[in-house]
């Protein structure tokens, strides 16, 4: 079993003044005996403060990760809920006709409740395709629910250093972001293993991560709805909306400076809906944005009356609740739990245009290819 990292740093350098102990323990009866412990990483201590963390990202440089194209090898990991080989059959259909080859982590169709094994497993599989130099990229199998546990378990460090490709969406919405923010790497929140891979959504990917050719993604649709036009420029992040608000007051939360904010969700009320943009709203995230861009929100729209009587629409909430910032602010952007997918490089300077209705990429988010 490769050990979670951080532990080990930890163990090695605090504990012990990094003699090495930890190699002459039982890792998986280590990484056991830590699990209560608070929270310690190679790159974030327990006591460190969110603006400690955004004021190490500002400081450190972005790297691009080295894309996918035929030759390379996908890592398909589970650090959430599990999945099982016919759920991700399409992803491999698709790599076999990309010329991609695909490796299953070991923790495919395993069941630990609701995640697909105990947390230490979960962390330590993820970080053995972050090491494995046979492994050019990493993809999540599917959401649900499980991140957040594993997030101190994870090497930032090693995660930069290896440049490797990181994708998935919903509950890997804290991963992706904790990536980028932390490590300086690009992460990408587009489709996972187990996800519908249409036309669309293909083309999508491919015209992203493809590193034999990196295109510069523009993506317009007049059937968008502008909440407040206008015209902006900043460095893309977002994800899914629940995860977002899950991570305010950690270590991990979104840093929204300067940023075109996109934001997506699935089967929630519109008063719910409200609560999580009013939280935003109230810790300063929403207002530091340069622009917003807000997804389909699938099954969202109010299924009666809400818990005080008629419910506002969504297009309603989204007008009380961002549209007085005064900034750009288009609705129905095709990200997130929709089968027409676009995939969103997380830390690639990006251009909302809110009155015409488009949303473009300013520079390529992978390496080239050499």
């Amino acid at each position: 079993m490769v050990a979670a990292y951080p532990l080990r740093t930890f163990v090695d350098h605090h504990m012990w003044g990094g003699r090495g102990v930890f190699d002459t323990m039982k890792r998986r009866q280590f990484i056991q005996a830590l699990a209560t412990l608070p929270v310690a990483s190679s790159v974030l201590t327990a006591g460190t403060s969110t603006d400690t963390v955004n004021a190490s990202v500002a400081g450190r440089s972005r790297i691009l990760p080295k894309g996918i194209c035929p030759g390379s090898t996908i890592g398909i990991v589970c650090p959430a809920s599990a999945a099982n080989a016919s759920e991700v059959k399409d992803f491999v259909d698709l790599c076999t006709a990309w010329g991609v080859k695909v490796k299953f982590g070991r923790n495919m169709s395993r069941r630990n409740g609701y995640l697909s094994a105990p947390d230490a497993d979960r962390a330590s599989e993820f970080m053995g395709f972050i090491e494995d130099p046979n492994v050019d990229a990493v993809v999540c199998a599917r959401g649900g629910y499980g991140v957040m546990r594993i997030l101190p378990m994870l090497d930032f460090a090693s995660i930069r250093q290896a440049g490797k490709l990181i994708m998935g969406f919903s509950d890997i919405t804290a991963l992706l972001i904790a990536v980028q923010q932390i490590s300086g790497l690009v992460s990408f929140h587009g489709p996972v293993a187990s996800s519908t891979f249409n036309a669309f959504t293909v083309d999508s990917l491919k015209t992203v991560v493809d590193s034999s050719d990196p295109k510069r993604l523009t993506f317009s649709d007049q059937r968008l709805t502008t909440i407040r036009s206008g015209l902006a420029q900043g460095r893309l992040t977002g994800g899914n909306l629940a995860m977002i608000v899950s991570t305010l007051g950690t270590k991990y939360e979104i840093d929204t400076t300067d940023s075109i904010l996109f934001l997506e969700e699935i089967n929630e009320e519109p008063y719910r809906v409200d609560r999580m943009l009013t939280q935003l709203w109230l810790a300063g995230k929403l207002q530091s944005c340069k622009g917003i861009a807000l997804g389909n929100f699938r099954d969202c729209e109010a299924k009666g009356t809400s818990i005080t009587g008629p419910s506002f629409t969504l297009e309603q909430v989204f007008e009380q609740r961002i549209a007085s910032i005064g900034i750009p602010v288009i609705y129905g952007l095709p990200v997130g739990h929709v089968k027409n997918k676009l995939t969103m490089p997380i830390g690639v300077r990006a251009e909302l245009d809110a009155t015409n209705k488009q949303l473009r990429l300013l520079e390529p988010a992978v390496a080239e290819r050499t």
